[in-house]
């Protein structure tokens, strides 16, 4: 746990581990209330693990959660709650980290010095200026939430924050805008 004193870490592992025996002997909220204290647990675990890589601490985390569903009658009750989350949770990171490599082993580094790049300055501002360009003739609605979760790397719920707009019209502003985008390239071709 996240707790600065040890008495307070201590506690707060046995409502976790009070919750989940609770939730093995059939109690459907106590199970809910743990796996929801259990995954903001996971969470800030794999996020110190895996800085800079939101998206697959968010994905580890579910595949952990399904994972300890999966195998809680493995669980012993005797034994710490947190040092068997923490196994399976190091499992998992580990298998993501081989899968990852492995795909990066597929990839071989450019040649900076090809002539197919001599010309990338000038290409990636002429770019640049083409996709600003197309984006403007799109609503703000379709627009907006292309150019801050797209080009700007932001998250939907920041995007959504940030526009006023829902999260489910910051979605469907985006699909509708990139189908719009679509259309008028192909008919510029």
């Amino acid at each position: 746990m996240t707790s600065g004193s040890p008495m307070a870490k201590s506690d707060a592992e046995r409502v976790l581990h009070d919750l989940f025996l609770r939730g093995l002997d059939g109690d459907a909220v106590a199970y809910r209330a743990f796996l929801q204290k259990l995954s903001t647990h996971l969470r800030a675990f794999l996020a110190r693990r895996l800085f800079g890589w939101p998206d697959e601490v968010e994905d580890l985390v579910q595949e952990c959660l399904l994972a300890m569903h999966n195998q809680r009658h493995t669980y012993q009750s005797d034994q710490p709650l947190t040092a068997w989350v923490h196994a399976i949770a190091r499992y998992k990171m580990i298998d993501l980290l081989r899968a990852k490599s492995g795909r990066e082993a597929l990839h071989e580094p450019l040649d900076d010095d090809l002539a197919v790049f001599a010309e990338s300055a000038t290409e990636a501002s002429d770019a640049r200026r083409d996709v600003a360009g197309l984006l403007d003739t799109l609503p703000d609605r379709h627009r907006l939430p292309i150019v801050h979760v797209k080009l700007e790397g932001l998250s939907v719920a920041e995007t959504a924050k940030l526009t006023g707009m829902s999260e489910s019209a910051v979605k469907v502003g985006i699909h509708r805008g990139l189908k719009a985008l679509a259309r008028k390239i192909k008919e510029s071709t």
